[in-house]
């Protein structure tokens, strides 16, 4: 790709973003810090396995002690009853 076409679709990556809703942008952030990495030539094998640094396990992590999850997570699980 040429050094025009590239800054064009930077400046269009650019404009993308600031249309963006709030809401969105910790996705594209997400998205771009994968890329990132994976562009760094991490493996899968590799990859340090955090879920405090995943951008999306992180916002999981505890669910499964909130309710509805936590009632019947035993039995779920496991096949045991609630006693």
């Amino acid at each position: 790709m040429t050094e025009y076409k590239i800054r064009v679709l930077r400046d269009a990556v650019k404009d993308a973003v600031e249309r963006l809703p709030e809401d969105m942008l910790k996705e594209v952030y997400d998205f771009v810090s994968f890329l990132l990495a994976r562009g760094e030539g991490k493996g899968e094998e590799e990859r340090e396995l955090d879920p405090k640094k995943d951008p999306i396990l992180r916002e999981y992590i505890g669910i499964v002690s909130v309710e509805p999850f936590a009632h019947k997570i035993d039995e779920i699980l496991y096949g045991e009853d609630e006693d």
